[in-house]
């Protein structure tokens, strides 16, 4: 009986996850570079599709990064269609800042080792 081959060591290093999930989280950064449009959303689901099959970090955060930006986009939605009875002038400044520390918190986190869940996050990919 031929035993099998002895295991190589994954080329993507716990250092390689940990650096794409970091880039995950910071790839919502995109929107503002470049201008409001999708790219907060674009960006990291071109990363996640690229490379979730390398790790299940990266599936992971790319899953819970994608459900954060889109509640996000929700809820700027409504922040500015609430801006026509003047409340949404109060909301909308609050969503974008905690969207903002929020990335920037995901990011530290995931760069200590520990992963993040964003709060206030509506599941649609699990």
């Amino acid at each position: 009986m031929e035993m099998p081959p002895p295991l190589t060591p994954n080329p993507n290093t716990d250092e390689s996850a940990r650096s794409w999930c970091i880039g995950l989280h910071l790839s919502g950064f995109s929107g503002i570079l470049l201008g409001w449009s999708l790219m907060h959303i674009i960006a990291p689901l071109a990363i996640w599709l690229i490379k979730r099959s390398d790790s299940p970090e990266i599936d992971a955060t790319g899953k819970e990064v994608l459900n954060f930006q889109i509640s996000y986009s929700i809820y700027t939605a409504i922040s500015i269609a609430l801006c026509f009875v003047l409340v949404g002038f109060v909301i909308l400044p609050i969503v974008l800042v905690t969207w903002i520390v929020c990335m920037v918190i995901a990011a530290v986190r995931t760069s200590n080792g520990e992963s993040y869940r964003y709060p206030l996050t509506i599941r649609f990919l699990r």
